[in-house]
C-alpha cells in the first residue's frame, strides 16, 4: 500500500491493471479507523495496487471518483473507474475489493 505523494492518481490507474483507493483526510476519524484495515486488505490481496489519497491535497485525483463523504473507497480496472463505496466498515470494503479482484 502506498500513499499518494503528488496529484497523479490518473497515471497510477493508467499504469496498473487493478487499483483500489482510499480517499481520506487527516482530520477524518473514520479514515484513521479504516487505514489499518485497508493496509491489511492490501497485504491479503494479490494483483491489485492499493493507494491512499488525501482528498484535500489532491483535487485532480479526487475527481476520478465521486468523493462527497470520507472515507470513500474506489476501484479502477484497466484504466477505468469501476465502483465505489463510502463506509467505515470492513465488509462493504471487502465486497468492493472482491468485485474487481475475483475472476
Amino acid at each position: 500500500m502506498k500513499e499518494l505523494e503528488q496529484d497523479n492518481l490518473s497515471q497510477i490507474v493508467a499504469e496498473n491493471d487493478t487499483v483500489i483507493v482510499q480517499y481520506m483526510a487527516g482530520w477524518c476519524g473514520n479514515c484513521r479507523l479504516m487505514k489499518p484495515k485497508f493496509k491489511k486488505l492490501a497485504t491479503e490481496t494479490a494483483n491489485a495496487t492499493f493507494i491512499m489519497v488525501d482528498a484535500e491535497k489532491f483535487p485532480e485525483s479526487r475527481k476520478l471518483a465521486t468523493v462527497d463523504n470520507l472515507p470513500t473507497f474506489a476501484t479502477f480496472k484497466n484504466g477505468s473507474f469501476v465502483n465505489q463505496v463510502q463506509t467505515n466498515k470492513l465488509e462493504p470494503l471487502k465486497a468492493l475489493v472482491d468485485e474487481v479482484t475475483s475472476n
